[in-house]
């Protein structure tokens, strides 16, 4: 390679883009550094190959975490889905399934992921809205009939109440005949970001780590093949964050997760097999594909190096990707199926292990059957036509990819350092300093749309006067009243004696350092509801409040 050569032409160059758009400001970056106009080998360190790419399947994994990748079997096609009782959601997730998903991906209503029952005050209003209504084994039983857990993978998106979810789902599994070592799925089960992004917190940092832990000791025995948690950038990234931030704050949480999974004594060798992230699939194309590469290569380093991990396994990112729903519009419905395709590519290009596709209906209300099944549609013409799988990392290699990959890494290396010289994670979050780096990204980001220097068609540029309207999914009110008189009747009918032993037993671990999840299993099995289970931690933990 002649450098000198390359870099008078690059000079040259540098100097007609300059002269011809000396009046324009571009925006690229999300995460406040402008993309160079063009990229060159000189913007790659020279024999850097092996030590920052190597091969898909090998430390550091950036090119992928298999050696076939989707050459070998497609990412698991998961459709995020739930609604109003678990009747009409099990009837939707039969109907994804036959249409071609490959995994289920389960969204839980408000009250649901509080530990709220149905009937509770607070609940008015918000049952089966947002997601399914869970209160018991009951609810669970019909969630999943006729689905074979053995054989299909399912991904519950709850924290709070997420050791409960798990015990519901072993327990509907042994219902039905299926052992628990067989399940595979993953549970989010990611309590700080909640603090940061979300909101749906319970309990106080400290007790909510105790339960993740309790999670991770338990189900290595119990589910060998569910992932224990499922670390998320997604919802800081839809807070307003840029995505250096997502990359960083994500790995700052996973940092905390695996810290106190050592104290108790856990071997990162075991659990480290079963740790996931689910990730943003946000609008700049080629920021995101090197966000998703950057990602891989920057925790594997995190968990060889400062933890050291030797199982290639426990070094892995494995991620679920979901396109990003903060980008999606009310106006001109209809272009965000665009939006969604692009997105959509930019995860597979980045390597992603499950992915779901927002619908285009998604800033106005829950999908409808048509939407969803556009949505599906989307990421299987992407497998089965695009080309794009038949090649393993087929943008690697590119100047400007690696290039951003390495920026991206090195951005959230600094981002991480200066946290953990806070004293890390819950200290940060605590303090509101993550929650105002989130708060001060977005209000640029705004910023920069009101001032047009961001264009986002149908929003601020290229709108219509007269709106087509599609149509829109309404939960039927009478759908909570159906949840309540069903809830009431399990309370009846069941054991109330044993149901009083299960949740004291329930309440004296709570208050020894045993694990929780055993008798929380056995609350369940016994019909226990999610709220009664929740106020018995709530009376021992407390509950946390935001300052």
């Amino acid at each position: 390679m002649n450098k000198e050569k390359i870099m008078t032409f690059r000079e040259k160059h540098k100097e007609k883009v300059q002269k011809t758009l000396k009046d324009k400001t571009f925006l690229s970056s999300t995460s406040g550094y402008e993309f160079e106009p063009i990229y060159t080998p000189l913007d790659i360190p020279e024999d850097s190959y092996m030590e920052d790419l190597g091969f898909p399947g090998e430390f550091p994994f950036t090119r992928g975490v298999q050696p076939t990748m989707y050459r070998g079997k497609y990412w698991t096609m998961r459709q995020y889905a739930g609604f109003g009782t678990a009747k009409e959601s099990n009837q939707r997730y039969r109907y994804l399934i036959e249409k071609g998903q490959t995994g289920l991906s389960v969204a839980f209503d408000l009250p649901t992921q509080m530990g709220l029952d149905s009937d509770d005050p607070l609940s008015h209003g918000e049952v089966g809205k947002v997601g399914v209504a869970i209160d018991t084994l009951d609810d669970m039983e019909i969630l999943f009939k006729d689905i074979p857990l053995d054989r299909v993978s399912t991904s519950m998106t709850i924290n709070s109440t997420a050791f409960v979810l798990l015990a519901l789902y072993i327990a509907v599994a042994e219902k039905k005949g299926v052992a628990s070592e067989l399940l595979s799925g993953t549970i989010q089960n990611d309590i700080l970001k909640e603090y940061i992004a979300r909101g749906t917190y319970v309990f106080p940092p400290t007790s909510s780590l105790r339960l993740i832990t309790d999670i991770f000791e338990f189900a290595g025995k119990k589910t060998p093949k569910f992932n224990t948690i499922s670390i998320s950038g997604y919802h800081i990234r839809e807070a307003g964050s840029s995505a250096v931030q997502e990359i960083a704050f994500t790995f700052l949480n996973g940092i905390t997760y695996v810290k106190a999974a050592i104290d108790k004594g856990l071997d990162v060798n075991s659990f480290g097999e079963r740790l996931s992230f689910f990730f943003n699939a946000h609008n700049n194309f080629i920021e995101e594909i090197a966000k998703f590469r950057a990602a891989r290569r920057l925790w594997a380093k995190i968990m060889k190096n400062k933890f050291n991990a030797e199982n290639p396994k426990a070094q892995m990112l494995r991620f679920h990707t979901q396109t990003a729903g903060c980008t999606l519009l009310a106006q001109q419905p209809d272009v965000n199926i665009i939006r969604v395709t692009l997105q959509a590519l930019a995860a597979v290009l980045g390597g992603t292990q499950s992915l779901h596709t927002n619908s285009r209906d998604e800033a106005l209300g829950l999908p409808t059957t048509e939407s969803a099944t556009l949505a599906l549609r989307t990421q299987q013409v992407i497998a089965y036509e695009s080309g794009v799988t038949d090649i393993i990392d087929p943008l690697g290699g590119s100047y400007a990819i690696e290039a951003l990959t390495n920026k991206i890494e090195s951005e959230a290396e600094k981002l991480i350092e200066e946290v953990e010289k806070m004293g890390g994670m819950v200290t940060a979050i605590e303090k509101g300093w993550v929650q105002r780096q989130i708060e001060d990204s977005s209000y640029r980001y705004q910023k920069e749309l009101e001032q047009k220097k961001r264009i986002v068609v149908g929003l601020n540029s290229f709108t219509e006067e007269k709106e087509t309207p599609i149509p829109i999914l309404k939960i039927d009110p009478a759908l909570e009243e159906d949840q309540i008189k069903r809830l009431q009747k399990v309370r009846a009918e069941r054991d109330n004696t044993i149901v009083v032993k299960c949740l004291k037993n329930l309440k004296d671990t709570a208050m020894s350092k045993d694990n929780i999840m055993p008798p929380t299993l056995e609350a369940v099995k016994n019909y226990a509801t999610i709220g009664e289970i929740v106020k018995i931690l709530k009376e021992v933990f407390g509950v946390y409040r935001a300052t």
